[in-house]
């Protein structure tokens, strides 16, 4: 396919949604493979929900998930600016075009009068309200009012918007690629804003000027965008431009848990799970991450890639080069897709357990330092290594693997006072000194100690080897037992044994 050109276009009014950066991989999977361009489109021209920081956020988070844009801000391209407040001029240019051409017209309602007009609707029994052909004969604008009255009121500054005329009467026929035909009537479009009062265009005008501008070959966005695409497309006819206009692929819902509703960036804080890339606080706010909450970005790519989406395959695990070659606007579902946390943690867990322990050595290493523990690199990598297959999340290692490094306890009291006797100390103080003879401290020789204890003790490995836990872990639980002995220490596993047979013969 040639000149394929995507974009994605998000508002700096917050944290990304994971919702969004599904749309961006979409994106971007689609442009990869098929040769084509992924363009960043900043659309900050809402500047009474623009905040700050927002933007980087935005890029942080596509640049963390690998999703590299071919152009936009701070990255450049032949078609910039990328930000939408720093294009006003154009889209003046283009509202002006409109205007001139009797598609467009001047509207002088103040907000006192529109909210008049509102009361007096609801008062007749119309609690809804529109500015479109039936009623802008009533209102004051352009089409209202002569032209002499019009131009006389844009003369002396009188404040107004610019608002598109739609006619009735007229079918608007969308092919969507994931919905097939969809059609709207013109009398369900109001006569909407496309420039306001301030100067700046409304999202309607600026999305359908930047996509034809930059050669948008495809628009593809989220199911809530379904309804507004009917405004586009008489945006694109109104300009001339319907031919040429992008195709459209609409996206399905991403679903609550439960798969009652739209997933909502609150849902995530309510029921204990991220729905956003990174962690975001702004004012207030305090909204929970996928990276801090311990995910590699190619497991959660993998994870969100199927959330809409399937190869047609059995085939689960994708590296983002594989997703590019598999990924086919043609296998979207028009259903909405539940977010399964459960399964997020699955893909994690495949990910930790096929990364190389000395790959994985260094996010170990920043996972116990937040804890306030020190660990070099190499004892990083044999904790990755004997957790890996037990964890889900990287803060696990530390939570599932604090004895390595800490003095913990007797955490499992139950399992203790079943295991131990304390006439039984004698006996174990032999195979702590077994241990303290040990020249070279590593599993197998760790092992081989213990076997011989139990073949001259009598004992057996369901009595030997829980103690041997306990003493050391303060649990029962843990991955091989020789192993972890090895990666404590010869020295620290020996006092800690003494310390768990006192600790033990209390309880």
């Amino acid at each position: 396919m040639n000149n394929v050109r995507v974009r994605f276009a998000p508002s700096p009014t917050g944290a990304l949604h994971i919702g969004g950066l599904r749309t961006a991989l979409y994106n971007y999977l689609y442009a990869r493979g098929n040769g084509g361009s992924f363009v960043l489109r900043i659309e900050d021209t809402d500047q009474k929900r623009y905040v700050a920081g927002a933007e980087a956020y935005i890029r942080e988070s596509l640049e963390w998930a690998g999703i590299t844009p071919d152009e936009g801000p701070e990255i450049g391209g032949n078609y910039g600016p990328y930000r939408q407040s720093e294009r006003r001029d154009i889209y003046r240019k283009y509202t002006q075009h409109l205007v001139d051409s009797g598609h467009a017209y001047y509207a002088f309602d103040t907000e006192a009068e529109l909210d008049q007009r509102r009361e007096a609707e609801k008062a007749a029994g119309n609690h809804n309200f529109r500015y479109d052909a039936s009623t802008r004969g009533d209102m004051r604008n352009g089409i209202s009012l002569s032209k002499e009255e019009t131009e006389k009121l844009v003369a002396d500054g009188t404040p107004y918007v610019v608002r598109l005329r739609v006619d009735p009467g007229q079918m608007i026929h969308i092919q969507d690629i994931v919905r097939g035909d969809v059609a709207f009537r013109s009398e369900e479009v109001d006569d909407k804003v496309l420039m306001k009062a301030d100067g700046l265009p409304t999202y309607h005008l600026a999305n359908v000027v930047d996509d034809h501008l930059m050669e948008i070959s495809h628009v593809i966005r989220g199911e809530e965008w379904l309804p507004s695409t009917a405004l586009h497309v008489l945006l694109y006819r109104a300009f001339g431009w319907e031919k040429t206009m992008p195709a459209f692929a609409h996206l399905p819902l991403l679903l609550k848990p439960n798969g009652k509703g739209k997933l909502s960036k609150r849902d995530g804080q309510a029921l204990g799970f991220p729905v956003f890339p990174l962690d975001w606080e702004g004012g207030e706010e305090k909204l929970d991450g996928f990276r801090e909450a311990g995910f590699l970005p190619q497991a959660m790519i993998n994870f969100l890639a199927f959330l809409g989406w399937n190869p047609g395959t059995e085939q689960e695990i994708f590296t983002l080069s594989e997703l590019v070659e598999a990924f086919d606007l043609d296998r979207i579902n028009k259903s909405g897709a539940q977010y399964d946390f459960e399964k997020a943690k699955w893909y994690n867990q495949q990910y930790l357990i096929s990364t190389p322990d000395g790959e994985l050595a260094p996010a170990v290493v920043e996972v116990f330092a937040a804890h306030g523990q020190k660990i070099d690199p190499e004892k990083a990598s044999l904790i990755a290594g004997l957790l890996k297959e037990r964890v889900h999340t990287l803060p696990e290692f530390y939570t599932q693997g604090r004895y390595f490094t800490e003095r913990v306890g007797i955490t499992d009291e139950k399992m203790a006072r079943k295991k131990w006797k304390p006439a039984q100390r004698p006996v174990f103080e032999q195979l702590r000194q077994r241990l303290a003879e040990v020249t070279d401290w590593n599993a197998t020789d760790i092992k081989s100690a213990t076997v011989a204890f139990m073949e001259d003790t009598g004992l057996g490995f369901g009595a030997v080897l829980p103690v041997l836990r306990l003493a050391v872990s303060g649990t029962t639980n843990g991955p091989d037992a020789f192993a972890i002995l090895a990666t404590i220490g010869q020295e620290e596993t020996l006092e800690r044994l003494s310390q768990g047979f006192d600790a033990m013969d209390l309880l």
